[in-house]
């Protein structure tokens, strides 16, 4: 079992920088690849950012990608989410999520637990 608490979150102008953080319990928690997801109003659920057990593969949707970075410290049980030159539409709940496969996924289903998510707004 691990449970995830996101943190970070906040209203930011177009152009600024946020990280989040998300906390993971647990002593398995370098065993799972990690995945950040945000989800805004009315839209579903879709994959940001995600990096292999180990840190060193990581993937993008292409609309972070060269923005944003995905990092995590296994020592801290912690994946990070670093978001630079945000714009409007990033404006959603982001949420961190551990996935027990050992494969980068991109789909939400395919991970077995989940944070409560924290607000990110980008002002125009």
């Amino acid at each position: 079992q691990v449970q995830l608490v996101e943190s970070g979150g906040g209203l930011v102008q177009a152009g600024g920088s946020l990280r989040l953080s998300c906390a993971a319990s647990g002593r398995t928690f370098s065993r799972y690849t990690m995945g950040w997801f945000r989800q805004a109003p009315g839209k579903e659920r879709e994959f940001v950012a995600a990096i292999s057990w180990s840190g060193g593969s990581t993937y993008y949707a292409d609309s972070v990608k060269g923005r944003f970075t995905i990092s995590r410290d296994n020592a801290k049980n912690t994946v990070y989410l670093q978001m630079n030159s945000l714009k409007p539409e990033d404006t959603a709940v982001y949420y961190c999520a551990a996935d027990r496969g050992l494969a980068i996924a991109t789909i939400p289903r395919l991970y077995d637990y989940w944070g409560q998510g924290t607000q990110v707004t980008v002002s125009s």
